[in-house]
This record gives C-alpha cells, sequence and structure tokens, in this order.
C-alpha cells in the first residue's frame, strides 16, 4: 500500500489523496461494505462499485460534518487498484456555497462594471455602484470564512474519516 498526497492538498476547499494497493477493485468494495457493517458504531455511509460515501456519525448534523468520499479505480498501467479519497461537506452544504460564490462573484462584476462605465463615460447616474461592488466583495470574503471555519471545525472528523481509509486498506493488504 502506498499513499500520495500533495502540499497543494492540505490548502484546497477539498483535501484529497490517493492511496493504491493490490487489492482488487470488486474485493475492496466488498470489504469495504463489511468493514463500514463492523464501525457501524462510529460511521455511516453507502458503498458502491465506483464511489463510496461515508460520515462520522454525530449527536447533531451541522453544516460543516465532513463526509468522505472514496473512488475505487483500476490503474491499469500499474495493475493497482487506485482509492482516491476526496473530503468535503455534504453535496448539498457544497452546492449551497457554490452558488453563494457565483452569484456574489456575478453580482460584483455587474457592479465594478457600472461603476467603471460611470467612470469612462463622466456620468453620475450610479453613484452606489461601487459601493455595492465592494460589499459583493465582503459577501464573497464572508462566504469564504464560513468554509473555513467549518473546514476547522471538522477537522477532528477528517482525521476520523481517514484513519477509517486507512485501516480498511491495511486490515485488507495483511
Amino acid at each position: 500500500m502506498k499513499i500520495e498526497e500533495t502540499a497543494i492538498d492540505h490548502i484546497r476547499f477539498r483535501p484529497r489523496f490517493k492511496i493504491f494497493t493490490e487489492i482488487s477493485r470488486e474485493d475492496y468494495t466488498i470489504y469495504l461494505k463489511k468493514f463500514l457493517v463492523e464501525r457501524a458504531a462510529d460511521f455511516e455511509g453507502s458503498v458502491n462499485k465506483e464511489i463510496s460515501i461515508i460520515t462520522v456519525r454525530t449527536e447533531q448534523n451541522n453544516y460543516w460534518n465532513p463526509c468522505l468520499s472514496l473512488r475505487i479505480e483500476t490503474d491499469s498501467d500499474e495493475n493497482k487498484t487506485v482509492i482516491r479519497g476526496v473530503f468535503g461537506p455534504t453535496s448539498a452544504v457544497w452546492t449551497f456555497f457554490m452558488f453563494l460564490n457565483f452569484i456574489f462573484g456575478i453580482m460584483w462584476m455587474v457592479f465594478i462594471t457600472i461603476w467603471f462605465v460611470e467612470k469612462q463615460i463622466k456620468s453620475h447616474d450610479f453613484p452606489w455602484a461601487l459601493s455595492f461592488s465592494i460589499a459583493m466583495l465582503v459577501c464573497l470574503g464572508l462566504t469564504f470564512a464560513a468554509a473555513r471555519i467549518g473546514k476547522w471545525q471538522g477537522k477532528k472528523q477528517m482525521q476520523k474519516l481517514r484513519e477509517f481509509a486507512e485501516e480498511s486498506v491495511q486490515k485488507l493488504s495483511r
């Protein structure tokens, strides 16, 4: 078993890693289902042939609760199985944050364009455009900060999920 990750994987919104193993894709999928059942007190999720979603059981669900997406692939060049792990929030939370980033980004571009055109044509019809543009940048910053805070608060759960992934391969490799 070989685990691969780069420095950039730690600063991404969704940290990731790769595990290379000799275990076949089908065997790992079957074993992962059993491994999840054994650890049902701490973890929950769904497993299928291509992708598995694992989460840590908690008393209450918060937006920062991470989940681990394990994508199981076959590397035909090296004749090995590659397990790609990606940490992130639930898909609903991820979609919501991307929606906010998109909306605030588009609104910033609209307001800064209105302000710039107003300055070019020496008009004073839109004195509020620069203020709104700055407000959109503040909203983008707050969205980014909320995502970072959530990632920080979910750090212990991310570590548990990482250990879960590593243990699932190590126990089968022995």
